[in-house]
């Protein structure tokens, strides 16, 4: 699998998501990550018409519910011709199972399904004061990613931090897509679990993704590409 930067375009509309990437024109093509507040601000068109432009997308709602209505949304969402889809690895192995099978598409193809194990907003104080999970948060990241790998899932979002452990638990082809990328010089803002592209390369991540660093530079265009020397080249 090769490794690639993942650009979180966390804009507030489709104007602009589509003038941020109007910068790249002639540069190589940013796969893209589309989260909730630009989902729910322009719903499946901004998905489609992202895809015209020629980007790879990774669509980042991360659903959690009961398995029943996790496998229709799903349904719904393998219409997309999205590269890449999650959940929260927290919903279970029998929600990631229906999940599978709802994203799965009458010919057999389908997205990548990931799960998200712990956000690299999650620390072990608030694993431990708000979630109530005990036990050490490298275990529970490797736990989730052991339940993932079981339902069939292609890998994990987690912190780079944990990246090599999860290759070393799953194997080499289980996919590691880590946010929580911020450069040495810049603020790693409200992240806890945080890695330089480079570190992350060196820590085994197939993906980084990477929002406000590229997204809120005053040259959106070279940070990327000094992403993309980092973790790629």
């Amino acid at each position: 699998m090769g490794k690639d930067v993942i650009v979180a375009c966390d804009f507030a509309s489709a104007e602009s998501t589509y003038a941020f990437l109007d910068r790249f024109a002639g540069q190589r093509k940013p796969f893209v990550k589309i989260g909730m507040e630009l989902f729910y601000a322009e719903g499946p068109s901004i998905v489609r018409g992202i895809r015209e432009r020629g980007h790879k997308i990774f669509l980042d709602l991360k659903l959690h519910d009961i398995p029943n209505t996790v496998k229709k949304a799903m349904a719904v969402l393998s219409r997309l011709e999205c590269d890449i889809v999650n959940l929260h690895a927290a919903g279970t192995g029998a929600m990631m199972e229906a999940a599978l099978e709802g994203l799965t598409r009458p010919d057999g193809t389908r997205p990548l399904l990931i799960a998200v194990t712990q956000l690299t907003s999650t620390d072990q104080r608030a694993m431990e004061n708000d979630l109530w999970i005990r036990e050490p948060i490298g275990e529970v990241v490797m736990h989730y990613a052991e339940n993932a790998k079981r339902a069939e899932l292609d890998g994990v979002v987690c912190s780079p931090l944990e990246a090599a452990k999860v290759h070393e638990v799953c194997g080499p082809e289980f996919l590691t897509v880590t946010p929580g990328i911020r450069f040495a010089d810049g603020d790693v803002g409200d992240q806890k679990r945080v890695m330089t592209p480079a570190a992350a390369k060196e820590a085994g991540s197939d993906y980084i993704v990477v929002g406000r660093p590229v997204t809120a530079a005053p040259d959106p265009v070279a940070a990327y590409l000094r992403c993309v020397h980092d973790f790629v080249d």
